[in-house]
């Protein structure tokens, strides 16, 4: 269970959005005291990505093998060989040791199975990439290293230029002619980066504890189109993380970043009997 909720981000979308767009309505009216003008009409921006996207939609699940139904665990079956062929291309020594995997279950790509091996051999000398399977035929598996033997193997996975490329040919290879939700797109493309994603809620803060001060999840849509989708990772270690990934006006992934959220410390301020207050103080 994703603890964000979407009217927040909506609104926050929709001030921001209407704040981008060309002010139409204003030269509508304008025009309108000017004797022969025309109203000009507003232009559409392009935005790759649905707003009106139901909340379940977000939440990435982990599912073990026992889990995973039987036809994703044939398919995982019939991959493997593939699988290994193209860690060995990273060499990841797929076919070394112990490995095990996890599904992660992304409502955004449904067309994939995504899974995360894993192989652990003690503290200084794990590895662990995500695998991708497309479901329809129509693609090629690929892997996404994370990290071999506790090293990253050329700049860390949420950034890495290999990521991103790989994240854009998974997203052509959907094949989808609906919109997907922009808040599970930027989930699933952290959670095939490594991390086990989880937005920071919106609900009421009672007690004393430390969160994240840059939620909740919003999108901004410049005015050229394309969208800036920016996420807080509130279950990241030791410290939650900001995501954010920009995207063209035709959904292309161009960057991504992925810094340490700034964090802030809640209490309680007694007011009165009827209320309580709140009051953030930066943590250092």
């Amino acid at each position: 269970m994703v603890g964000l909720r979407i009217l927040p981000s909506v609104i926050v979308l929709a001030a921001i959005s209407a704040a981008c767009l060309p002010c139409g309505a204003q030269t509508a009216d304008d025009s309108s005291a000017v004797p022969g003008a025309k109203p000009v009409p507003e232009r559409a921006v392009p935005v790759p990505f649905s707003i009106d996207t139901p909340e379940a939609a977000f939440a990435i699940q982990v599912r073990s093998p026992g889990q995973m139904t039987e036809a994703d665990r044939m398919l995982e079956a019939d991959a493997e060989s593939s699988i290994a062929e193209r860690a060995g291309f990273d060499d990841l020594a797929f076919n070394e040791g112990k490995w095990s995997y996890t599904q992660l279950v992304c409502p955004a790509l449904p067309n994939h199975l995504f899974l995360r091996f894993t192989r652990n051999n003690g503290e200084g000398d794990v590895s662990v990439f995500s695998a991708s399977i497309p479901r329809n035929s129509e693609g090629h598996v690929r892997i996404i290293p994370i990290i071999r033997r506790s090293y990253s193997l050329f700049s860390p996975a949420p950034i890495n230029a290999l990521t991103i490329a790989a994240f854009n040919h998974i997203r052509v290879e959907e094949r989808s002619e609906d919109k997907p939700g922009w808040l599970g797109t930027g989930l699933c493309y952290a959670a095939l980066a490594g991390a086990d994603p989880v937005t920071v809620g919106t609900a009421p803060i009672t007690g004393k504890g430390k969160f994240p001060s840059s939620s909740p999840a919003i999108m901004e849509i410049p005015v050229d189109g394309g969208a800036v989708i920016r996420f807080t990772d509130a279950s990241a270690k030791p410290h939650p993380m900001v995501w954010e990934l920009t995207f063209n006006p035709k959904g292309r992934l161009l960057k991504a970043s992925h810094a340490r959220a700034d964090i802030s410390e809640q209490h309680v301020v007694p007011a009165d009997d009827s209320a309580q207050q709140f009051k953030r103080v930066p943590v250092s």
